[in-house]
């Protein structure tokens, strides 16, 4: 927090002595002065982009278990679709949220199938590195016990991959308000997206830094929720890193 308050205070020293336009870069305080005066349509378009990455959210961490699921237990299908799977996160979201635009109109849908492919890869791939780091020693020990598959994966699998599941929900998290503005910006009725290029096109630089701050803002917020989830899942893990530091 020291290091934002002093970053904040330079960027208020160059901006009042005009070392920088301040069309260019707007003082903090006029960023403040902006965020207050519009705090109602920027209320309005802030719950639309949440809603959009509620949605895609929760619809991608659902597609990336069950995917991560199959792909887990054949490993033909891990073969042939994890390839697939990398290849995805190398086309940029700027090119497929046009498409997906011109498929499926101007509404929620093609946003939530944008958040939907940026968030689907991080669970994925998070919990099958989860899965597939298990101790072959202890699932031979099970099996050797009369164990199930379904025993072996709440058991032992599903415990053992959480730490990566969450690791990979907080890039999510993250990923899925950055989406639903991206997908805003080329198309929609409304937004923080669509609020960004209206203050662009009107030069209200102010403005499109008291959204990119709310953005940050709303970003971190998830990421502190998902951080909550995993403390409600793991307690384990603060005791044992409270058992690290005292030992230190």
């Amino acid at each position: 927090m020291a290091a934002v308050a002093i970053l904040l205070l330079v960027w208020q020293g160059v901006s009042v002595a005009g070392l920088v336009p301040r069309y260019m870069l707007p003082a903090p305080v006029e960023v403040l002065q902006a965020f207050w005066k519009d705090r109602g349509a920027l209320w309005n378009n802030s719950l639309i982009t949440l809603q959009e990455a509620g949605l895609g959210l929760v619809c991608g961490v659902s597609l990336g278990f069950l995917f991560a699921l199959v792909m887990d237990a054949s490993p033909l299908l891990y073969r042939a679709f994890y390839p697939i799977l990398v290849i995805t996160q190398t086309i940029p979201t700027v090119a497929i949220a046009p498409l997906l635009v011109l498929w499926f109109g101007y509404e929620m849908t093609p946003k939530v199938i944008l958040i939907v492919l940026v968030t689907f890869f991080p669970v994925t791939v998070g919990l099958l590195d989860g899965f597939r780091s298990v101790d072959r020693d202890a699932v031979g020990l099970l099996r050797s016990m009369g164990a199930s598959k379904k025993q072996i994966f709440w058991y032992l699998k599903a415990p053992s991959a959480l730490p990566q599941f969450f690791s990979g929900l907080r890039i999510a998290a993250a990923y899925s308000v950055v989406g639903a503005v991206i997908s805003e910006w080329l198309g929609g009725f409304g937004g923080l997206g669509v609020y960004m290029t209206r203050v662009k096109s009107a030069f209200a630089f102010e403005k499109m830094f008291a959204v990119i701050f709310l953005i940050s803002a709303v970003s971190l917020l998830l990421m502190a929720l998902v951080n909550g989830l995993e403390r409600l899942a793991m307690p384990y893990r603060k005791v044992k890193q409270e058992e690290r530091e005292d030992s230190q």
